[in-house]
């Protein structure tokens, strides 16, 4: 994604960091990126004044500067010790650990810059610090997660999440729902979608020319032959057979708690659980603190942290930026597969 200006001088495409709830260790996180040097110019989205408060608590010496769009970096972006900062200021002043409902419109606004700024090619991808989705609804908005919102930004459809780590791929037919919820959410043209949406971004984004995928049953033993939910016989296993006869490398329905063994997963790019703790558990314990959680089926590239806002540590030290450090090179690799050059 290499672009040049009219004087044929290199500029380097963009990432944009969304640095969350204010109030979590978002800001600690993205602070951290100034001792990082990425292949790609970044960008943090948030309030320069309480990221240079942030960065004062934590002691953490980073030199924060206001970015400025066209200017390449002016020289400093990728330099260890300084970090780029886009100032989109809070409604409140915030004191980490300590939730506002005030600013969860703030919160948002990051998310819809850094959106619109993607779809605009300002940036070339967008990567999501965690936000806390309880005080957003405390504000009366509702909200269930940045893979559902960004999905709703995009307009095109569904989207689909899947998070990566450990040496797996593992995509959710379902994402944040009640249990209860989950059988009735999961249907044949849902998940022929979303496995079509899977298969396109393995061959686009991770380059698997023919991936190859396994599907998870809803139920213990996948069914047990109908005995244990009839899920299996009339969705799951329907919807596999139409991807097969579209020439989907597609396996399923198989019993999640014998599916992620090493011999089973031997070939196997990608593995579709039927909902949120059924394949996550397995992957986090794998690569807790390095996976990466990538959002499918946007106009737009957006990976982001597999933890959360951990607002008991925030402002205190210590906080783990593996995770953010990942997130940002799956973005620019990605961002690097859909283009022509490197990023």
């Amino acid at each position: 994604m290499n672009t040049s200006t009219a004087a044929g001088v290199s500029v380097r495409p963009v990432i944009a960091i969304t640095s969350g709830e204010p109030a979590g260790i978002g800001p600690d996180i993205c602070v951290s990126l100034a001792q990082h040097v990425f292949s790609s110019r970044i960008v943090v989205l948030g309030d320069l004044r309480m990221l240079r408060e942030r960065a004062g608590l934590l002691r953490n010496p980073a030199r924060l500067v206001e970015y400025c769009r066209g200017d390449n970096g002016a020289g400093h972006a990728g330099h260890a010790g300084i970090l780029e900062v886009l100032d989109l200021p809070l409604a409140v002043a915030t004191e980490a650990g300590r939730l506002d409902a005030l600013n969860a419109p703030s919160v948002l606004a990051m998310l819809d810059r850094a959106f619109d700024g993607c779809l605009a090619g300002e940036f070339a991808a967008m990567v999501t610090a965690p936000v806390q989705k309880s005080v957003i609804n405390d504000a009366g908005i509702p909200f269930s997660g940045h893979t559902e919102y960004l999905a709703d930004r995009g307009g095109a459809g569904p989207a689909v999440m899947m998070l990566v780590g450990g040496g797996l791929r593992v995509a959710l037919a379902t994402t944040h729902l009640a249990l209860k919820d989950v059988p009735a959410a999961i249907d044949r043209a849902g998940l022929v979608r979303t496995v079509q949406i899977l298969a396109g971004a393995l061959r686009r984004d991770f380059g698997r020319r023919d991936p190859r995928i396994l599907v998870a049953g809803l139920n213990p033993h996948s069914g047990e032959g109908g005995h244990l939910g009839r899920e299996e016989i009339e969705t799951i296993a329907p919807a596999v057979a139409m991807l097969r006869a579209e020439g989907i490398d597609v396996v399923g329905p198989l019993p999640a708690d014998t599916l992620f063994n090493p011999e089973r997963l031997r070939g196997v790019d990608a593995v579709l659980a039927m909902y949120h703790d059924q394949g996550l558990p397995v992957l986090k314990f794998a690569s807790f603190g390095s996976g990466i959680n990538v959002t499918l089926g946007l106009p737009v590239i957006r990976t982001s942290v597999d933890h959360g806002t951990a607002l008991d540590l925030a402002g205190k030290g210590g906080s783990d930026a593996g995770s953010l450090v990942a997130a940002v090179e799956l973005a620019i690799a990605m961002a690097n597969a859909r283009s022509d050059g490197p990023v």
